[in-house]
């Protein structure tokens, strides 16, 4: 059935993740809020996620910085209302969160489901975003009982 509104692509389910990095020369502590990350390769263990350029932590993560995608859970969302609508450098989310850096540098969210460390491998531009292909270099469980955040937007044109 054809319709005159956007594309529904915005009823593909994904996850909730918060993507932070650490830069080791200032010491600050760079995220945001991601939906559209997904595991593309066995070996090695590979995911792809989709960024605008210039959002937070875009730099660090193209400079070859470990990352860390955080794995929203249902059962505690607190943490995001502090990236739900992005936030002033200067009032850094990191300040007030509960976080430890993983064995590889990355910054682990104590209040999410569980954690991956990630290395950039390669990436596209096909469009407004760039599509990032990272290594899964460490993962982390911090409650195995926690069911992922499952988010559907209601159009494909707009977040």
């Amino acid at each position: 059935m054809q319709s005159e509104t956007p594309v529904p692509v915005g009823h593909i389910p994904s996850g909730l993740f918060i993507v932070s990095v650490k830069d080791e020369v200032n010491g600050t502590i760079d995220g945001y809020l991601a939906s559209w990350i997904q595991q593309v390769s066995f070996n090695p263990l590979m995911i792809s996620l989709a960024i605008k350029p210039g959002r937070p932590a875009y730099d660090l993560i193209k400079a070859g910085k470990v990352f860390c995608v955080n794995i929203v859970g249902e059962h505690d969302k607190t943490y995001l209302k502090h990236f739900w609508k992005g936030y002033d450098p200067h009032q850094n989310p990191f300040d007030e969160l509960s976080y430890e850096l993983g064995e590889k540098g990355g910054v682990i969210l104590k209040p999410a489901k569980s954690a991956l460390e990630c290395k950039l491998i390669s990436s596209s531009q096909p469009g407004d975003h760039e599509v990032l292909f990272a290594e899964v270099i460490s993962s982390y469980v911090m409650d195995e009982q926690a069911r992922p955040m499952v988010h559907i937007r209601k159009s494909g044109a707009s977040y």
